[in-house]
């Protein structure tokens, strides 16, 4: 998976939104305003990872099982995990993840916040 392909399903999430909110390099994709990803858009040697969040059950699978699972950059070590996009991690479970950390998102939102999504 490239950059654009990762922007691309990222936006096709149901209310997703992107920003700038940090700086002018780190793109970071929104649903309910909480955020689900974020990337550097500005790699100096082209590697690319996306930051998403995930069970911490599951993130300490995933690292054991890929070299392209990693602790997230800049968050709480088990809820975020940082997956490098051209590594050996599949392109289909790279959009697994993505679905996931929206799915982990929507779950710690109010229930009220939660019917306004599911039936908007």
């Amino acid at each position: 998976m490239n950059i654009e392909e990762l922007r691309d399903y990222c936006l096709l999430v149901k209310g997703a939104t992107e920003s700038f909110p940090f700086d002018d390099t780190t793109l970071v994709f929104k649903v309910m305003d909480k955020m689900f990803a974020y990337t550097n858009i500005a790699h100096k040697d082209g590697t690319f990872k996306v930051n998403l969040k995930c069970d911490p059950v599951r993130s300490i699978e995933l690292r054991e099982q890929y070299m392209g699972v990693t602790p997230g950059t800049h968050t709480r070590s088990l809820l975020w995990n940082s997956i490098y996009l051209d590594s050996d991690v599949p392109d289909p479970l790279i959009k697994a993840l993505i679905d996931h950390s929206v799915e982990e998102v929507i779950k710690k939102l109010s229930k009220k916040k939660q019917v306004e999504y599911f039936n908007n």
